[in-house]
């Protein structure tokens, strides 16, 4: 081959070998990333019943203080200690011996005034008319009028005193007023009583019973605010039905109502007193006990209540994923209520008829193509590969 052709074909070889180069240099078109598969539900609006928990413990409706009215020596306990005991069942017995003393000085005393009442009157029923007739001044009738007069008062006090003795000895037999469970004897047999050791036993009525709970100043701000927008409506008077859940996490069978909210903030404890009232025939409560009460009634009027995956945290708040028009993701901020077991009240950021991503919401971002495997629980047939190309 001539010097001509050589060089020819050096510089064909040349600019192949720059053709080459250069097309091994150009970048490669990127395909689109393939559609991510996501399980979607429809939001929808619904009146939802709210309840609420809180701790609670038990209060007798009445605990009576069992005193002694009078001093003197206890004889006898007369109850057993713990038991329930019945209005009027006598729990302590006195000694009444000095008691009964006073009471028979006291009849003497009203016998012995009634008798000079007898002679007080007779002598005035023969003054009168003889003061008439002037056979007697006028000061002997004001002296008889007068001993008649004192000798009735010395009757009336001396009735008094009677009826105080009386009172006195039937306060040596001590029973009780009201129908409940007793508690310890304070006061041994044979103590000597008087109004520093007058304390002899409580009996706490068992029915109804008061179950108190308190409820925080946050909390209470909370509930008002829902209120007002129109987030929370209670029933009529504020007819709360207030179930109890024993410390078994059974629930009692009667249900009560809420009969006393105290006004007053607690500044100590940050919390407002609530009382509910219940019925407890059989004695199954009894004061004191730490319980549960769950508060019924409330409503949610068209609430849009999702599942709590679905909602995810980022830096500027609560955020979901929902499909647009498109079928396309998009990316909405929340704010979010209440929990209600595994699920979360939403208060903005979503409409009832939105196509709300549930899962595999982690891995998408703005605009994805999605492939929707499953709706509202119900799975979706396969896509035609065409389509998912």
């Amino acid at each position: 081959m001539s010097l001509p052709m050589m060089r020819i074909a050096a510089l064909l070889t040349a600019a192949l070998l720059v053709s080459l180069l250069a097309a091994c240099g150009k970048e490669v078109p990127k395909l689109p990333p393939p559609p991510l598969e996501v399980s979607t539900i429809t939001v929808k609006a619904r009146d939802i019943d709210i309840s609420a928990e809180y701790v609670a413990q038990t209060q007798s409706s009445q605990a009576v203080n069992i005193q002694a009215r009078v001093s003197g020596f206890l004889d006898k306990r007369v109850y057993t200690e713990g038991s329930v005991v019945k209005a009027g069942q006598v729990l302590f017995r006195m000694d009444p011996k000095p008691f009964q003393a006073q009471l028979d000085a006291a009849n003497a005393a009203l016998q012995r005034n009634q008798a000079a009442l007898a002679v007080a009157k007779q002598n005035l029923d023969r003054t009168k008319p003889l003061a008439a007739k002037n056979a007697l001044s006028q000061k002997d009738l004001d002296d008889a009028t007068g001993q008649y007069e004192q000798a009735a008062a010395a009757v009336e006090q001396s009735k008094a005193q009677v009826t105080s003795a009386q009172l006195d000895l039937s306060y040596t037999v001590i029973t009780t007023p009201v129908t409940g469970v007793s508690s310890y004897a304070a006061v041994a047999d044979g103590t000597y009583l008087n109004p520093q050791n007058a304390q002899l036993t409580t009996v706490s009525v068992l029915t109804p019973m008061w179950v108190n709970f308190s409820l925080s100043e946050n909390e209470y701000l909370r509930v008002q605010n829902d209120i007002r927008d129109g987030r929370l409506k209670l029933p009529p008077d504020m007819n709360l039905i207030v179930e109890i859940v024993q410390p078994d996490g059974s629930v009692f069978p009667f249900t009560g109502k809420i009969t006393f909210a105290d006004p007053s903030y607690n500044s100590q404890t940050g919390t407002f007193l609530i009382r509910a009232t219940v019925d407890n025939p059989k004695g199954v409560l009894r004061p004191n006990q730490y319980v549960r009460a769950r508060l019924k009634g409330a409503v949610r009027p068209n609430a849009i209540l999702v599942p709590q995956r679905a909602v995810q945290q980022g830096a500027k708040g609560h955020f979901a994923w929902v499909l647009n028009s498109q079928g396309k993701a998009e990316q909405r901020p929340l704010v979010v209520g209440d929990w209600r077991g595994d699920s979360w009240f939403v208060n903005e950021g979503l409409k009832p008829g939105d196509q709300l991503v549930v899962d595999g919401g982690q891995r998408l971002s703005p605009g994805a193509t999605v492939i929707v495997a499953m709706t509202d629980g119900v799975a979706k047939a396969a896509a035609p590969a065409s389509a998912a190309r």
